[in-house]
Parts: structure tokens; sequence; C-alpha cells
């Protein structure tokens, strides 16, 4: 008799998720997909307004394309720029439904635990030998299946940064959940609940990253369609330069074009700007948000209607608590994966190849891949998921060889430390200033005033 097929569980069926299956089956594994929502790719449906960065050449698997050829699947033009949306219909879901790996994953499956069986985390003698244990929720009751291998590919988007600029939530924000918004809300979104919440209010956005920009830019577009009140940026940074982006020194154009949009559009004064404001309290006064810098009695704040926290996300690391991770103390990424990644040394796109090697823990058969594999560290793209896990699937299968040979090779942003932001600056003459509001006012904080070149 042969030996027995290995089972790898993968937990997440987004577009890595799913990858690690379609690379597992070509490998003669068997791969068991938990996804904890209805439907794969749950996760990009909570974005699916967003037009991507990066067109869909970027975002389509190899493996997963091998599938889908047998499956009567239509190519998009690999020039094009999908939304979210157009990833679902175009991409996740035919590869979810129409090729084998509808027989794979389980939904609404939501690991709470991974351990190995008869293993806490302290045992050694013997453990690399014993199968890991998965226990996951499915509406029936806890359920448990065992594997050879498991592979994280939850992601981070259902685990957001909080407003507090140390990390936790700022005092008062817990309670107040109900007038928060994470991440990037459809603002936009027809005549829908997230328009009407949005429409004639002052709005304040909290964040410096690409979705930040997106939703600001987009709240000024509503602002106008709609005769609209204040839209507001907080910034936690002296200077919203860096926000700006690359311009046309970015290999992905429309991330570019995002910078440069956005860079005028702070030219232009049709937002307000507060810099160097790190959230510390928010208060509900009056019916609205008394969004806090500094301490509660002395300190610059500003009141609004609605509050939006795009300040980025984090792994979940609970389910994970019994097996043993070899995580970098400030990024909560694999140790070797840090220094590649670490936002503190640079912003560039690019990051040195990486696979099975960088994403190996202690515990021998695990990996983390995706946007989980980075931790706290931003700016990932699909591609690197993808490389990612086709050399973990090679090393799960014995061929060494096949999974050290990584090669990457991503488009750069143009914004790495130290270089000039040449096309930002061209437009706007350096980076906006805000005049604060003294020590203990309580006058809401003043407009932005910009450079006078940039109007």
């Amino acid at each position: 008799m042969g030996a027995a097929t290995k089972i790898v569980a993968i937990i997440g069926a987004g577009p890595v998720g799913l990858a690690a299956a379609a690379h597992a089956l070509e490998r003669g594994l068997d791969p068991i997909v938990l996804e904890a929502g209805p439907e794969a790719g749950h996760a990009v449906r909570q974005w699916r307004h967003v037009r991507m960065f990066s067109p869909w050449k970027f975002n389509i698997d190899e493996a997963a394309l091998r599938l889908l050829a047998g499956s009567g699947w239509n190519t998009p033009d690999p020039q094009a720029y999908p939304t979210g949306g157009d990833l679902i219909a175009h991409y996740i879901e035919p590869l979810a439904t129409r090729t084998p790996l509808k027989d794979c994953i389980k939904t609404s499956a939501r690991v709470t635990a991974i351990s190995r069986t008869g293993f806490d985390k302290v045992k050694s003698k013997g453990r690399e030998a014993a199968p890991f244990e998965i226990r996951y929720r499915n509406g029936k009751g806890p359920e448990k299946l065992r594997a050879d291998a498991v592979i994280d590919a939850s992601g981070t988007w259902f685990s957001p940064n909080p407003a507090g600029a140390n990390g936790l939530p700022a005092i008062g924000e817990p309670e107040l959940t109900k007038r928060i918004a994470y991440g990037m809300p459809d603002v936009l979104g027809g005549a829908d609940r997230n328009r009407n919440r949005y429409a004639n209010k002052t709005v304040a956005v909290l964040g410096a990253g690409h979705s930040a920009i997106g939703t600001l830019i987009d709240l000024v577009r509503l602002k106008d369609e709609v005769a609209g009140k204040t839209v507001i940026w907080l910034l936690r940074g002296d200077s919203p330069q860096k926000a700006f982006g690359g311009g046309a020194n970015d290999q992905l154009p429309a991330r570019g074009e995002l910078g440069v949009t956005f860079a005028r559009l702070v030219g232009s004064g049709r937002l307000q700007v507060e810099t160097g404001f790190g959230v510390t309290h928010i208060t509900e006064t009056d019916g609205r948000l008394r969004i806090g810098a500094g301490s509660s009695r002395c300190g610059r704040h500003v009141v609004v209607d609605e509050l939006i926290v795009s300040t980025g996300f984090r792994p979940d690391l609970s389910m994970l608590s019994e097996l043993r991770l070899g995580l970098d103390p400030a990024l909560d990424c694999p140790t070797t994966l840090a220094p590649l990644i670490d936002p503190n040394e640079h912003s560039c796109g690019t990051v040195r190849p990486h696979g099975a090697r960088e994403l190996a823990h202690p515990e021998a058969g695990f990996y983390i891949a995706g946007m989980k594999a980075y931790g706290r560290a931003p700016t990932f793209l699909a591609l690197t998921g993808y490389e990612q896990v086709r050399s973990i699937i090679a090393d799960i299968a014995g061929d060494k060889e096949a999974a050290a040979r990584v090669e990457l090779v991503l488009p750069e942003t143009g914004v790495c430390s130290g270089a000039p932001v040449t096309e930002a600056e061209g437009w706007c003459g350096g980076s906006a200033t805000s005049d604060a509001v003294a020590c203990c006012v309580s006058a809401e904080p003043q407009k932005a005033k910009v450079s006078s070149c940039c109007g």
C-alpha cells in the first residue's frame, strides 16, 4: 500500500486560500478549505465597491488559472483593473463553484482553535508526528478535523486597528462603535444606508493609507453631489506628503494616480486637514462625536457626526494560541520576513522573494500566508500571496527544490525611504500645515492652511 494522501487544512477561501487549494490539488494533496463566511471571498465582498490598484494580470494565480481553463471560463482583460466585485464575479466565484475546488470548501465554518492531537503547546517529544486538530463552528455546533499540515490564509480584514494612536482603542471608542466605521465603507453606495449615513454630515477620516485616501476622495465627491458639510482628514503624522504616493514613479499607475488626485484635492482646500492628530479619546456630546488628541481636558479636538477609521489591520492570533509560533515582536509576522517588510525601514512595494522557508514556524507543518503573513505591515499584493502558497504547497508535498525556487517581481511604489515625492511636491509645493487649537480652548480646529501654489 502507498502512503496516505496528505490532508492540508486551509483557513480562508479568499484569493490566496483558493490558490493554495489549487496548488494542493495539482500536487496530489487533499485540501480542505474552511471559510468563516457563507460564501467564498467573504472578506472581498466587504470591499466590492473598491477598484484595485493592480490589473487582472497580477490577481490571478497560475494553478487557479489552469483549473479554470477546463471550466469554460473567459479570461478577463489582463490590463483591466477589477473592483472587488469584479474579482468575486469573474474569478473567486467561478473558481469556488465551477472547478474541483467546489468539493473542497466548507463555508460557514469558523475556525476557533488549532492544536496537535494529544499535545498541548508545552509537550515536545513526538510532536511533529502528531496530526493537527482544527476546531471550527458551522452553525450545527462545534466540529473538528485532522490534517497533516495547516495554512492560515484567513487575512486581517475583520481585525481592523483601533483609532487610538497607541495601538489601543481610544478611551470611549468601544462604547461608540455604532457611530464609527472601519476600513473603507461604500460612502457613495446609491441610496442605501451608507450614502444616507454620510450625506450632509460632517465626517472625519483617520488614517494615511490608500483606504483613507480613497474614502476621503469619495466623501468630497458626495459632499459636492449633495451640497454636504465638512470633510476632515485626521492625520497622525506631521505631513500629508507621504500619503500622496509615488505619482508617475509608481509602477502601478492606478495607485500613482490616486495619490496625484489626492494631492490636488488637499491643495484645493476642499477638505480640512488636521496633522499631528493622535486620537486619545472619543465622547458623544449632543448627539455628535467629539474626537480628542491629547488629554481629555487639555488638547485639540474636532466635533463630527461620523468617524471612519482607516488605520490598517492586524492579525487575529487567538485561534493559534496552542501552536508554537515564531513571530516578530513588532509586526506579528514571521520573524525572517519582518526585515523585508518593516514599514519603519521602507515603504517600497518590492520585497526579496520569499516562500516556505521565510514563512515557516517552529510548529512544523504550519504556515501563515497571504495578508495575515504580513502581520501589521501594509502594502500587500495578491501576487505575493500566490507565490507564497505555491512554495508552501511544494514544501508540504516534499519538493524542497521547488519550494526554495522562489521568484517574485512586484511593481514598485516609487515611495522608498528618503526618496523625493516629486509629483506631489510639484503639484502641492510642500506639505499642508494645520493651525492647532490652543490647549484647553473649546473652539473647533480651523481649516488647514495650504501653500499658496496649491490653489
